[in-house]
């Protein structure tokens, strides 16, 4: 594939989550990435469909069980050849099967050995199960997010999993390839889900210790509290988003609404922002939410219709921008950011195991040694 990361080889061993995002994304960037896959019909349907569907699109597979004789052998030749290898084992998984870091590093100096988990390799929760709901709780970044009078909600899997996890892994990984290229050597990338969260909450943070950030949920510039920083219902149950927090955005806002300014409570002042929230609801409700859309669209006043994951590649901005593809039945963001010379577009998706006999005999792997490890287990027949 083309892409700036073009002739960068990368190992993917068996993960959820943040790993195959993660080799989604170096993939979509050019890389040259194997994908390990547990045998046919060994791993969980939640496996699976990291797999099978989009997030599994432009690498090539190789089925293998680990835990058999002969397989880390595989994993092992195919580091050799390579710049980098990432798992999402909790910690020690990888060096009881054989693959750890003291394994790869010893046959690939230059290796970069990148690891991702939710509590990082080390520490009182390292070796406990969770989820990113959990790691974003003990982020501090949980607590802020929803009203004031309900409980936190969750946003998705987005913060930690993705934000937090899976795009700082990579960037951690890229920075260590660069540091090998220069150097010769290679390293441990240690990532943690948690601390990638609260690495992303650094504003927020520098904010409250400006005094100009509350623990208290909705009642913050940015969380919904402030009138000209939350969504809206229209007529037709559906929402605008409003963000104009600026004087001339809200000067817009307010004259697209059609308010008067001089009556109009200000966001600018805590005191009115009740007030100002009622106005606003109720001048929103007044027509639907395309019809709002339409009404603000040539206005500078931050103003954007709230979309459903089956309008948003319908959008005009989103259609001139190509940014949703179809891969593997499922409408999906293409490949960012763009590039002007190594510019690269999503990758088909591989059957699991399709490569497995082609690598193999990359590897320098005999026809015998291939039926011996069928024999072992380690591949399927």
């Amino acid at each position: 594939m083309a892409g700036p990361l073009s002739g960068t080889r990368i190992v993917e061993l068996p993960a959820i989550g943040p790993v195959p995002f993660a080799g989604m994304l170096l993939a979509d960037l050019g890389a040259d990435v194997v994908r390990v896959d547990r045998l046919p019909g060994t791993a969980s349907a939640l496996a699976e469909s990291f797999t099978a569907g989009a997030m599994g699109r432009g690498r090539r597979s190789l089925a293998l069980d680990l835990r058999r004789p002969g397989a880390a052998e595989i994993v092992l030749r195919l580091a050799e050849r390579s710049d980098a290898l990432i798992e999402g084992f909790r910690p020690g998984v990888a060096e009881r099967l054989g693959v750890g870091p003291a394994e790869v590093l010893g046959r690939n100096p230059r290796a970069v050995y990148g690891r991702m988990t939710g509590w990082g390799q080390d520490g009182p929760l390292a070796q406990t199960a969770g989820h990113d709901i959990t790691y974003l709780a003990v982020s501090g970044l949980l607590h802020g997010i929803g009203t004031p009078d309900r409980p936190p909600v969750p946003p998705v899997n987005y913060l930690a999993d993705f934000g937090g996890g899976a795009l700082v892994f990579v960037t951690g990984l890229l920075a260590a390839l660069l540091h090998a290229r220069a150097t010769g050597e290679g390293q441990i990338v240690d990532a943690a889900m948690t601390e990638g969260a609260a690495y992303l909450g650094t504003m927020t943070r520098m904010c409250a210790a400006a005094g100009a950030w509350t623990d208290e949920r909705g009642a913050n510039l940015l969380d919904g509290g402030a009138p000209n920083y939350r969504c809206y219902e229209c007529a037709d149950g559906r929402y605008v988003a409003v963000g104009a927090l600026e004087p001339q955005f809200w000067s817009a806002l307010v004259s697209g609404l059609g308010l008067d300014a001089a009556t109009t409570p200000s966001p600018y002042f805590r005191e009115q922002w009740a007030a100002c929230a009622a106005v606003l609801e109720q001048r929103f409700r007044a027509r639907t939410r395309d019809e709002w859309a339409e009404l603000f669209a040539p206005l500078d006043a931050c103003v954007a219709p709230v979309l459903t994951l089956a309008e948003a590649p319908e959008h005009p901005h989103n259609r001139a921008r190509r940014t949703f593809t179809e891969v593997a039945g499922a409408s999906v963001a293409r490949p960012v950011p763009r590039y002007s010379h190594t510019d690269g577009d999503a990758g088909a998706v591989r059957p699991v195991g399709s490569d497995t006999v082609a690598l193999l005999a990359e590897l320098g792997f005999e026809d015998q040694d291939v039926d011996n490890l069928r024999g072992a287990g380690a591949l399927s027949e």
